[in-house]
């Protein structure tokens, strides 16, 4: 993977085993199957919804966004502040909201 995605998979090591796919060319984090942060250009991003946005508003933290036919698209995740990157437990908070964000959002999915 990348030097970036090692250390975060190590960061992580208290929150649980997270697994790294590349995708779109930055990655996906996941935890028990659910896609709960993505690395864009170094920049890790983790899932947003109603119930853990406040969190991410009260540090101003920008939104995930990419370029689609010339328009700006906004995704449901928003960069990790910076201390997610500095120490273990605050890590594995973060970790914690946005997967239960990611748990969420799968639950209001409609079944196939």
């Amino acid at each position: 993977m990348s030097e970036f995605t090692d250390y975060l998979t190590d960061l992580l090591d208290d929150f649980g085993a997270v697994r790294v796919r590349r995708m779109f060319g930055g990655y996906g984090i996941y935890h028990e199957g659910f896609m709960f942060g993505l690395i864009a250009d170094d920049v890790l991003y983790l899932k947003v919804d109603a119930e853990n946005m406040a969190f991410f508003e009260e540090l101003d933290l920008p939104t995930f966004t990419y370029l689609k036919n010339g328009r700006t698209m906004a995704m449901s995740y928003r960069q990790a502040p910076e201390d997610f990157l500095e120490d273990r437990l605050v890590a594995a908070d973060w970790a914690m909201r946005s997967l239960a964000a990611a748990q969420r959002a799968k639950r209001k999915k409609p079944a196939s």
